[in-house]
């Protein structure tokens, strides 16, 4: 086991650049299962343990997967009959391999995954997507943790989502691109991650129209081939690098960072005083670290992301005044301000909204990251505090940032990423000495 240990009290200066999108890889190597004939190349791939996941997924289901690292692109064949079962073993380890089934439902009439984990983040049920698949015509079971679905034929129909799930948008997008006729799926996810699958999709041969507005069409086709693809910026980790340079203060430029995907955000830390240069593919963030008090409500996109709301949760913890965060998309999302009391946090929880009386000067301590996001976050905090921190639990950092101490550290930040038998012969603050 490995913790990273961060000193506070540097501010961050230079260039940081931005990896491919976790959110937009994982559905995208799922898509490469519905090409028949061809090879698929996907560039642009972050070097996370949830994409090593979804590769021995694509390996168990006799997909010929080749894993370039040095050029960040992987190599997917599907051709042939390829297995429709995936095992808990590996569903287990990353929710977001359920995106398998609406890609072997389509091309193979049946599939049979186990039942998604992923981030303890709360309920996060598949019912939309077998709605979905349902609504396709597919004929849905759900017995001793699996989920299976069958169909002669999908055929194209209307479709309307109770909530605008990401997954689930994906999922029926890919069961409807080789349906029989035409399919329209109304109130859907608008996250540029669903742009970017809907590209692919079509350079593979389907026919999507829509992307990234409130309704999408698809026009069924008989067959779909391999094709190349270069996989989005993550908006997630530029907003990761923008947040951490707002409240350590300094001045970063976040290469590959897209303005149009960072806007909700961008308009908030301007309201509380950081100046953002937006450049061609990039932005420039200055801040003095001395932040102003906002209030933000997570909402689907293009509203503020809730995968931000942990570490822009540190920025209203060190504002200056009032601030209130509702988290209206996952409903156990505050568990890193549990961890956050031990680093001397001042806030107060009502259900779904926490208040902040700031500033609030953070203490050094122990704490353990409970999902993705809130690692990154306690990180940030980590930065700002008085002493060292150790954030321990880095399998869930892992999910979804490759290195991030190490782009943090080149910044000039004071982190390191140690063994955690190290830590138990010597102070977490010799290392900096």
């Amino acid at each position: 086991m490995e913790n990273i240990i961060v000193r506070g009290g540097k501010t961050l200066q230079g260039e940081v650049k931005v990896d491919g999108a976790k959110n937009a890889v994982l559905p995208i190597l799922a898509a490469t299962l519905l090409a028949s004939e061809g090879k698929n190349l996907i560039n642009n791939v972050p070097l996370l343990s949830d994409v090593y996941i979804m590769k021995e997924v694509l390996a168990y289901l006799d997909a010929e997967v080749h894993f370039d690292e040095a050029k960040q692109q992987i190599e997917v064949v599907s051709e042939g009959q390829l297995r429709t079962e995936t095992p808990f073993e590996l569903v287990s380890k990353m929710r977001a391999s359920v995106v398998v089934m609406g890609p072997l439902l389509a091309r193979f009439g049946h599939v049979k995954v186990a039942m998604p984990g992923g981030c303890a983040i709360g309920s996060r049920p598949i019912d939309l997507h077998i709605k979905g698949f349902e609504a396709l015509g597919a004929e849905v079971t759900m017995t001793n943790g699996y989920v299976e679905a069958r169909a002669d034929q999908l055929v194209g129909t209307d479709i309307y989502l109770d909530f605008p799930s990401v997954g689930a948008t994906e999922n029926i997008m890919m069961a409807a691109v080789l349906a029989e006729g035409v399919t329209t799926i109304e109130n859907v996810a608008k996250e540029p991650e669903i742009v970017d699958l809907a590209n692919y999709l079509n350079r593979m041969g389907a026919q999507v129209q829509g992307a990234g507005t409130d309704t999408i069409k698809i026009t069924g086709v008989d067959a779909m081939h391999g094709t190349d693809h270069c996989v989005i910026p993550d908006r997630i980790e530029a907003g990761t690098f923008i947040l951490a340079t707002a409240v350590a203060g300094g001045e970063v430029l976040v290469k590959d960072a897209l303005v149009e995907h960072n806007l909700p955000l961008i308009s908030k830390l301007r309201e509380m005083g950081v100046e953002i240069v937006e450049e061609m593919d990039a932005v420039l963030v200055k801040s003095d670290g001395h932040l102003k008090a906002t209030n933000v409500k997570t909402l689907p996109y293009p509203g503020f992301p809730t995968d931000l709301q942990a570490p822009f949760t540190i920025a209203q913890i060190r504002a200056e005044g009032s601030s209130v965060m509702e988290e209206t998309v996952f409903e156990n999302r505050f568990m890193h301000l549990e961890e956050l009391r031990r680093m001397d946090a001042q806030f107060k929880i009502h259900g779904d909204t926490v208040s902040f009386e700031g500033p609030s000067q953070l203490q050094a301590a122990s704490v353990q990251a409970t999902d993705l996001r809130a690692a990154a976050a306690l990180i940030i905090a980590g930065l700002v505090a008085e002493g060292t921190t150790v954030v321990s639990q880095l399998q869930y950092l892992d999910r979804g940032y490759h290195h991030l101490e190490d782009k943090l550290q080149a910044l000039g930040a004071d982190i390191k990423r140690i063994d955690a038998d190290e830590l138990q012969s010597r102070p977490a603050s010799d290392f900096f000495d």
